[in-house]
């Protein structure tokens, strides 16, 4: 049953793709479309709590696109192998400005060069890169590709490969020294497939978006926390079907999910991700659970502080924001009349999400009116400082910040510095 549910989720989205294509009515903009949807198989057995219960139980309260993992990866390498990986330029640091209009009433917006990863790549693959609460980039990178198992992305690697994450100051001086910009840290000796990366007080968070259950305490724990040496310090399990993972300062862990982590896959019968979206401390035991919003599968997240969350989620399309304390949150929607966005960034009163289905590197500005809601204000791509169009670039957002990913490149876009008159800074 929860099989053909998820198939007919997927070819909903696929419907309202075709919709977005085509022009057809109600189907408003929405995401490049999620077509990642598979993820990998498992490895590793562990003995903990009966794992239907951990999903049903704990806490007070109550853990990029429908498959992160591949959506970031295969987009990526993508990105880096078609063009070739740009060689040299020194990081550059500033806010960008604005051009006028673009063809189609679209407005262009210049980006400064936030650091070029080129030199870091050189014999790795890029799996992710995201913001951190504290406003530096996190990439992870791994020594190859993960053969895959009949088609899906192994969440269990038989040969323990090599993991590197790159830790990239974005408010640097201009002109300051590689070393004093992005900071290598080794994690070796891991058999477990990961995807994500995040920082957890003064350690390191990875997660894999995949958990296979194999029976009654035994299933792969996905989260594991190591220290800035790459030492491991300990794991939990976080749930399947991770769409997003975005620490806090107060060492919350939000974890958002994708149709298979909240109707269930590989084993999972009462999936721990079955409410689309979970907050756990720094120990993996669980502070919130998604009551409120109906999520399907939770496309976009925004993790703005310990006490302010935006996310945004198929089937309603519907921006809900959580405020005050993870254990009970004040809850509020708006709509942004746009459906299948994947990427969200606000500085409360602004928020900018990217075009939806089939629009691959566009991005609408929306604006609170004198009621409160949401009105559309323009249509934004991005270039570089000399003018050249971003590639449908990969795009992370924490608060008002929006780190894009441009082959090997990264550019930073603050809305909270963002004048959006032609020529201006942002």
């Amino acid at each position: 049953m929860r099989e053909q549910t998820i198939n007919a989720i997927k070819a909903l989205k696929a419907i309202k793709a075709m919709q977005a294509v085509q022009g057809e009515p109600g189907s408003t903009d929405s995401p490049a479309a999620n077509g990642y949807e598979d993820k990998g198989e498992s490895g590793s057995e562990t003995s903990a709590e009966n794992a239907s219960e951990v999903s049903a139980t704990s806490g007070a309260g109550g853990a990029l696109t429908a498959s992160a993992p591949d959506a970031v990866q295969n987009v990526a390498q993508k990105a880096v192998q078609a063009k070739g990986v740009s060689q040299g330029d020194k990081a550059q640091h500033g806010t960008g400005g604005a051009s006028g209009p673009a063809a189609g009433g679209t407005r262009e917006r210049r980006l400064d060069l936030a650091v070029d990863l080129a030199p870091y790549l050189r014999g790795w693959t890029l799996v992710s890169a995201s913001l951190g609460h504290d406003g530096r980039a996190y990439v992870l990178l791994i020594d190859g590709e993960p053969v895959r198992e009949a088609g899906f992305v192994p969440s269990g690697l038989q040969a323990a490969p090599r993991y590197k994450v790159l830790v990239v100051e974005l408010r640097s001086p201009a002109g300051s020294a590689a070393q004093d910009v992005v900071e290598e840290i080794a994690v070796e000796g891991e058999s477990f497939n990961y995807h994500y990366v995040q920082p957890l007080g003064a350690d390191l968070l990875l997660v894999g978006a995949r958990s296979r259950y194999y029976g009654r305490d035994q299933y792969d724990l996905n989260a594991a926390v190591f220290d800035r040496s790459g030492q491991p310090l300990r794991r939990f399990l976080v749930g399947d079907g991770i769409q997003s993972v975005q620490t806090t300062a107060g060492g919350l862990i939000w974890t958002s999910f994708f149709d298979e982590g909240v109707f269930g896959n590989y084993g999972w019968s009462r999936p721990v991700g079955e409410s689309g979206l979970i907050a756990w401390d720094s120990w993996g035991i669980r502070v919130f659970t998604n009551s409120e919003a109906d999520i399907a599968d939770c496309y976009a997240l925004n993790v703005v502080s310990d006490h302010e969350v935006w996310f945004y989620y198929y089937t309603d399309f519907k921006l809900c924001r959580l405020f005050g304390p993870a254990v009970q949150p004040s809850v509020s929607f708006l709509d942004p009349k746009l459906a299948g966005s994947s990427v969200v960034a606000t500085d409360g009163a602004r928020f900018l999400l990217d075009g939806g289905y089939n629009r691959l590197g566009t991005y609408t500005l929306l604006r609170r009116d004198g009621s409160g809601a949401l009105t559309r204000s323009e249509e934004w791509t991005f270039a570089d400082a000399a003018g050249r169009p971003l590639q449908a670039p990969i795009g992370y957002a924490r608060g008002a910040a929006l780190l894009l990913l441009d082959e090997a490149k990264l550019y930073v876009c603050r809305l909270d510095e963002w004048n959006e008159r032609p020529g201006g800074r942002g």
